[in-house]
């Protein structure tokens, strides 16, 4: 027996509800930029500069003990908190004065300190100001240097208008996934980078898919109706955009549950981009060609009466 997660043939109307999805991906977006100006990104060491260590020890932690080891090193803020488990601790502290050799000299100390508590020093990173900032640097030039390229690849694939609901779509997943992290304080670092661009590469992915059967549609069906024309398309893809998403979020969250805490951020990230670029394909890419609706074409209106009901369900309703 074949499993549906949607009817063969739906027939939703998805532009009915376009001012609703509108107006909450305006609040998503809009609270995303405030998050961002008003919190911040918790940036991790790969940006930051500094020393980060992860351990292990024999039975549950006692990081007030650690904290009250470690504070007396005058090595300034040191973070310390339990990494998945209550027996393993990620202690990080800000970089040194002083160049590569002061942040050597840091984790020497620190290790010295914390010995006779811990039982295993499962990895040790030093990241000096400047490679933090070049890391900040490439980091924001691989992300634009992403979207500029997809920005090209659907101005040559499609007209003009399609474009601009695609960067719509675009920039709205991205600004939402950093909005994300803002809320939720989860550390920002080079794999959540990665999932951004994972997360743009797969939302315009489904932008695509979309909008290519718009484009077969609105040069056949030149009379029909451009809202229920919208519709029709969408909801010829619905059942593979659906299928995909759902397949995709289950072995995200196979990761989620057994990945562990080092790529928890960055699963993270790409549930919610699956989320939110499968939302936004069809509740934003889709309608933003209402307003600016792209050229018919030059193909007879004449065969859709006998297509569409080709195209019809057992009962004559249209797909």
């Amino acid at each position: 027996m074949l499993l549906r997660l949607v009817p063969t043939t739906p027939n939703i109307d998805f532009m009915r509800f376009r001012k609703f999805t509108f107006a909450l991906s305006v609040v998503l977006v809009l609270g995303s930029l405030a998050l961002f100006a008003t919190r911040g990104l918790n940036l991790g060491i790969d940006f930051l500069g500094g020393v980060l260590i992860e351990v292990k020890t024999d039975g549950p932690a006692d990081i007030g003990a650690f904290r009250s080891n470690l504070g007396g090193l005058g090595l300034g803020e040191v973070s310390i908190q339990e990494f998945g488990e209550p027996d393993v601790l990620l202690i990080r502290v800000q970089r040194q004065e002083g160049g590569d050799s002061a942040q050597q000299e840091a984790v020497a100390r620190i290790n010295a300190a914390i010995a006779d508590q811990i039982v295993e020093v499962r990895r040790n990173e030093v990241v000096g100001p400047t490679v933090g900032d070049e890391l900040k640097q490439a980091a924001l030039y691989a992300v634009l240097a992403a979207i500029g390229a997809i920005l090209i690849y659907i101005w040559f694939r499609f007209e003009w208008q399609y474009g601009v609901g695609a960067v719509l779509a675009l920039a709205h997943d991205v600004i939402t996934t950093i909005g994300l992290f803002a809320l939720l304080q989860l550390e920002f670092n080079l794999a959540t980078v990665a999932a951004i661009l994972t997360i743009a590469g797969y939302s315009i992915n489904d932008t695509v898919v979309v909008y290519d059967r718009v484009r077969e549609k609105i040069r056949k069906y030149k009379k029909m109706a451009f809202d229920e024309l919208l519709n029709f398309a969408v909801n010829k893809t619905l059942s593979r955009t659906i299928m995909t998403s759902v397949t995709t979020l289950l072995a995200l969250l196979a990761l989620f549950i057994f990945g562990g805490e080092v790529i928890r951020g960055f699963v993270i990230a790409m549930i919610w981009g699956v989320l939110i670029g499968t939302y936004s394909s069809i509740a934003i890419a889709a309608p933003v060609l209402l307003y600016i609706q792209p050229r018919r074409g030059d193909e007879d209106d004449a065969p859709f009466k006998e297509q569409s009901a080709a195209e019809s369900g057992p009962a004559g309703e249209k797909a």
